[in-house]
């Protein structure tokens, strides 16, 4: 046999060389931050050096001096039948958006208040408090709150640096001198430090009072309570109502563009309130979103990520009313003078015939 022709079936039995495994990591690393991150776990498995390159914390530094951070949306579920608690991230591909379950995310607190920020999701328990970071989905403790909170009816929330939580806490009852007891109480942890400050006025709420959802807007905290609205402003420590507000049972809500929507799922309408005008408004063109919302159970959940509002559902799609499926609806708005529009850009199931409830949405950027 000629050389030629042993080094030609030689060459058809070697696998090409790709041309983009052979460039430096720094040019490869340039190139992967520019890709959606909903293609990391596939682009993980081309390679070992891929997957290397994918894990590593240069990779979103990259991508934030690029300008290429994008938002994740993550759900906490509550499992009925093992009373147990996980967090899913929704993965978007064209055509096939599924909610994929963390592994390793531990949601062991019963009760518990999440916060996102930045990159990083804060899980407030009466102990054991920690935050995720979601770039590479590791774990950090944070340090106990000085006396312990009750969370099952409390809410928590970030404004310029700081994480709000209020609800009630057990401290020294200095009225009646007979030792412990329940309050309510605002504790501030500093995102920046990683500590707690000193306490905080007391709020004007009662103890018992059950905090059911709430909103940042314009720099104040709004807290549902089933009948009414409490207000917060801490820059002033002020404590206020408002009352138009309180005139909508608004539940599972989010802010967007300073406006706070919720879907009113008996009424199967989205609602948005503007706090300047102090005026609650109808979001108009969701016709086809009606058929879809049907036969939905409990609340709708909604979350603001980029201008867009994702809405976050369970319901039935048989007849015979199997475990009910999650829903996500992703929601286009748009103002026309003095109306504000939504298109729905894609509905559909994310996941499949689980006894869940939802417990909370959560934007994060990455």
């Amino acid at each position: 046999m000629s050389c030629k022709v042993r080094n030609k079936k030689k060459q058809q039995l070697e696998p090409p060389v790709s041309l983009i495994t052979s460039l430096p990591d720094e040019v490869i690393l340039d190139i992967l931050a520019r890709v959606p991150r909903c293609y990391y776990p596939d682009i993980s498995l081309v390679s070992k050096s891929f997957g290397r390159l994918i894990a590593s914390p240069e990779i979103f530094t990259r991508r934030s001096l690029l300008g290429c951070t994008e938002h994740c949306l993550y759900v906490v579920l509550y499992n009925l039948d093992t009373n147990e608690k996980h967090l899913y991230i929704l993965r978007r591909k064209a055509n096939n958006n599924r909610l994929v379950i963390i592994q390793s995310f531990p949601l062991k607190c019963l009760y518990a208040k999440y916060v996102a920020v930045g990159p990083k999701i804060y899980v407030f328990c009466e102990l054991n408090s920690f935050s995720l970071d979601c770039r590479s989905h590791t774990v950090q403790s944070i340090s106990d709150i000085r006396n312990p909170m009750s969370m099952d009816n409390g809410v928590a929330d970030f404004i310029d640096g700081k994480i709000y939580v209020i609800g009630e806490c057990l401290c020294d009852d200095e009225a009646s001198g007979k030792g412990k007891g329940w309050r309510m109480g605002v504790k501030v942890y500093d995102t920046e430090t990683q500590m707690w400050e000193p306490e905080i006025a007391k709020p004007k709420i009662k103890p018992g009072t059950m905090l059911v959802d709430d909103v940042v807007m314009e720099d104040k905290i709004y807290m549902r309570q089933y009948n009414k609205t409490f207000v917060y402003e801490p820059k002033e420590n002020k404590w206020e109502f408002d009352e138009m507000l309180n005139s909508k049972k608004w539940v599972g809500a989010c802010v967007t563009d300073d406006g706070l929507y919720y879907y009113n799922n008996c009424e199967k309408k989205l609602r948005v309130y503007n706090p300047k005008q102090k005026s609650w408004k109808v979001v108009k063109g969701l016709e086809e979103l009606l058929p879809l919302t049907a036969h939905s159970r409990l609340s709708i959940n909604t979350v603001s990520y980029g201008g867009k509002l994702a809405l976050f559902f369970q319901k039935y799609h048989n007849a015979q009313k199997n475990s009910p499926s999650i829903w996500c609806a992703e929601i286009a708005l748009e103002r026309r003078q003095e109306e504000i529009w939504g298109k729905v850009q894609w509905c559909d199931v994310v996941l499949d015939n689980e006894k869940f409830t939802i417990v909370k949405c959560l934007a994060v950027m990455v």
